[in-house]
């Protein structure tokens, strides 16, 4: 059993992933869309929110975690690997790894949630690969609230022109791999990837459930089961997520009590 939290609909991208490299694992997803997002929380709040999370997520008797949350890895990480023995991944890691793989101007960008920006996390991840690489990290914590309100379908001229104002921060910079360090923004990549031509784009999330799955690894069953928690509506969870993951989403989630945890 795989469990797998975020503040809200960002970890499906990790899911996804997870999904499509391990189709017999089962898997139990969390997304705290009650309190969404995290972005813009004190540290201590963050780890008090990720622990609760985590002990949730612990009752299912969880073999790995993943913790599908850029601000969550790059603050309550840690701290979460001092309680629990169970193999536990974030998305910093990965993510630096692949970005410092895949450059070939030296030149990293980083876009993430506010408090992740401040933790510094993924400039130290990638120049602990590589010194030489230079890491520009630019906050855009409208993107969260855009991908968790709907504004997500391809087109969107809102998303798009907050993309292109977030964005022309790196004009001129000559980054040439953009980490997207944030587990929602890849739900918006089209409008990511339509405000910066030629640049690769890396998901964090897809990078961190590699990560695991090559960790645990597994059989091609395909007989995975996955079971879906919120701490909000179901049915809006389950609208977006339909849209996301494909199909009918109707009854997939179920409503926890976090403050329980």
């Amino acid at each position: 059993m795989i469990g797998v939290f975020d503040s809200g609909l960002g970890g499906l991208t990790g899911l996804y992933e997870l999904k499509r490299l391990l189709p017999d694992a089962d898997i139990v997803y969390f997304g705290d869309t009650g309190r969404v997002p995290y972005g813009s929380k004190s540290a201590d709040t963050i780890i008090r929110y990720s622990l609760q999370d985590m002990a949730f997520l612990s009752t299912f008797g969880i073999d790995a975690a993943l913790v599908a949350c850029g601000t969550a890895s790059s603050t309550a990480l840690e701290e979460l690997k001092k309680r629990y023995t169970i193999p536990i991944f974030g998305v910093i890691e990965p993510a630096a790894k692949e970005a410092a793989e895949k450059t070939r101007t030296g030149k990293v960008g980083v876009i993430c949630t506010q408090t992740t920006k401040n933790s510094g996390s993924f400039e130290r991840a990638v120049r602990r690969l590589d010194d030489k690489i230079d890491v520009l990290t630019v906050a855009c914590p409208l993107f969260v609230h855009l991908v968790e309100n709907g504004f997500s379908k391809a087109g969107d001229t809102v998303t798009r022109e907050v993309a292109r104002r977030y964005l022309s921060a790196f004009d001129g910079a000559g980054v040439d791999v953009l980490i997207l360090g944030c587990t929602h923004y890849p739900i918006i990549s089209w409008a990511i990837a339509e405000a910066m031509p030629g640049v690769e784009l890396i998901s964090s999330g897809r990078a961190a459930a590699k990560a695991l799955a090559d960790a645990v690894g597994g059989t091609q069953s395909g007989a995975g089961t996955v079971r879906f928690y919120v701490t909000d509506s179901p049915e809006s969870f389950e609208s977006s997520a339909g849209a996301f993951m494909g199909g009918d989403f109707a009854g997939h989630a179920e409503q926890i009590d976090i403050s329980k945890y």
